[in-house]
């Protein structure tokens, strides 16, 4: 699994993963964007959080990973992304890795340094219309505030403005803590150093995944 800051880059070494090495990519952001587009149960409960600006219970974000998790063959391996975000959703997903005999190898923190999380999400820009996300340095768009996708306008999301990613960053902080103090003490905590370009850390997970023997040596060697 993927720890880390937001901006820290846990989304985008999960899609490299995914495209490298063929380990499956599972975001939260994910799921519930899609049970909400569903209009399922489980759906509707999340939008109903999210709409009253409240967190989404442990029990309510367990169930949206166990539904995708048991779907899933996971014999070559699973990313998680955005999950766990609290020691009860840490506990949660060890009953259910239990139940299916498949422990976790490790969750991988990425460290920031705070003004490039500052730079990396204040430079984020997100279509109006269709969700894309672009970056004004790193990604931009070909036509400058317009979306190559769709056409649609870019905006800054409310979140993705200065005073707030302070904010975040310090409350992020505060509640990441006791979850990787959780799986310090089990002893699967690595840290990776994600202040530089996402070249560099995929190659840096590449190198701990050799070392741990995580992945067999060819895939290693091909990436």
């Amino acid at each position: 699994m993927l720890l880390g800051p937001p901006g820290s880059g846990k989304g985008t070494l999960a899609e490299l993963l995914e495209e490298r090495l063929a380990i499956a990519h599972v975001s939260t952001g994910e799921l519930f964007r899609r049970e909400v587009e569903r209009g399922t149960g489980l759906g509707r409960r999340v939008s109903r959080y999210v709409l009253e600006g409240q967190l989404v219970p442990d029990d309510v974000v367990v169930a949206v990973m166990t539904r995708e998790l048991q779907r899933r063959s996971l014999t070559r391996g699973v990313v998680l992304d955005g999950f766990p975000r609290t020691v009860g959703q840490a506990q949660g997903l060890d009953r259910l890795l239990m139940r299916r005999k498949q422990p976790l190898d490790g969750a991988l923190y990425l460290t920031c340094r705070p003004s490039v999380l500052v730079a990396r999400l204040s430079g984020r820009r997100v279509c109006s219309r269709c969700g894309a996300n672009y970056h004004v340095q790193t990604m931009p768009s070909t036509r400058q505030g317009f979306c190559d996708r769709c056409g649609g306008r870019l905006v800054i999301r409310k979140d993705d403005r200065v005073a707030t990613i302070k904010q975040r960053l310090v409350i992020d902080r505060a509640k990441a803590r006791p979850l990787v103090a959780y799986y310090r003490r089990k002893g699967l905590l690595h840290r990776l150093d994600g202040n530089g370009s996402i070249d560099k850390v995929f190659q840096q997970a590449l190198r701990l995944f050799g070392r741990q023997g995580w992945l067999e040596d060819d895939r290693v060697k091909n990436s």
